[in-house]
């Protein structure tokens, strides 16, 4: 992690406020020798849906976790530059992840519920950060299941185990146990990719609502996912970020040849 001498020190009640559009300056991240994310600089909007395209192994994910500070945990990854989410750099070393990451949740690339009841798996986090009031709670995991468009699925067996739900089901309670902490941003790491057509296309629609109240950033294969639930994209090559603009624009006028060559399937 990048040395800053801001000296934020910044804390929950800090993150509370940022509510602005996130601003990426000048990022590189390296494990080890190896130079994954090249000089990339973009502006993710506020409660729009951002999509990261491009080739295995381009940096898609690895920039996604910079946003969360998930790549910390990697030994031996650096990350220079700087990430604004209002007037805090969430990069700085004075800042710490772990409220941070209370503001900006993520949802991988298969479904990992708890072998906990439904219930539970929503529960988990509030229950962490200090509620124990059980009509509380019971408000939070309705909400959150709602949210997630899973409660009319669910409600009725919050006590089963979310082991017995469908692949589908277990991704979207993944994402209603992300809403239960109330983030800002939420981050989406091929959430589909293990998911049949039609759980697609539920995962699909509940994007397009959560934009509404949540900024939205999903890394994605599928360049068709990208264009229907996107508002703006990313195409990113061997860790540079090749292009950034409005979804339409990208997929029908790219102004960078290679890009252009992606979108046509003349890549390579």
């Amino acid at each position: 992690m990048k040395n800053n001498n801001n000296n934020n020190n910044t804390k929950i009640e800090e993150f509370e406020k940022l509510k602005g559009n996130i601003q990426i300056k000048n990022v590189n991240v390296y494990y080890e020798n190896n130079h994954a994310i090249k000089n990339v600089s973009m502006n993710i909007k506020k409660k729009h849906v951002t999509a990261f395209i491009g080739p295995s192994g381009c940096g898609k994910s690895t920039l996604l976790r910079c946003l969360n500070r998930m790549n910390d945990e990697i030994i031996g990854c650096r990350t220079t530059g700087s990430i604004y989410w209002s007037d805090i750099d969430i990069l700085s070393r004075d800042v710490d992840p772990v409220p941070l990451r209370r503001r900006v949740g993520m949802v991988f690339q298969k479904p990992n519920p708890f072998p906990k009841s439904v219930f539970d798996n929503i529960a988990y986090a509030p229950r962490i950060h200090g509620i124990k009031e059980r009509k509380k709670l019971e408000k939070i995991v309705e909400k959150s299941l709602k949210d997630a468009a899973l409660w009319k699925e669910v409600g009725d067996r919050l006590g089963d185990s979310a082991m017995g739900l469908s692949g589908g089901q277990q991704q979207r309670l993944c994402i209603a146990r992300t809403l239960a902490i109330e983030p800002q941003v939420i981050l989406m790491d091929e959430p589909c990719s293990a998911l049949d057509p039609i759980a697609t296309a539920k995962i699909e629609d509940l994007i397009n609502e959560l934009k509404k109240n949540y900024t939205v950033v999903i890394v994605t294969h599928n360049m068709q996912q990208a264009a229907r639930v996107s508002d703006y994209t990313g195409f990113f090559y061997l860790g540079e970020l090749i292009e950034y603009g409005e979804t339409k624009q990208i997929f029908e006028k790219p102004k960078e040849e290679l890009t252009e060559k992606y979108m046509t399937g003349r890549f390579g």
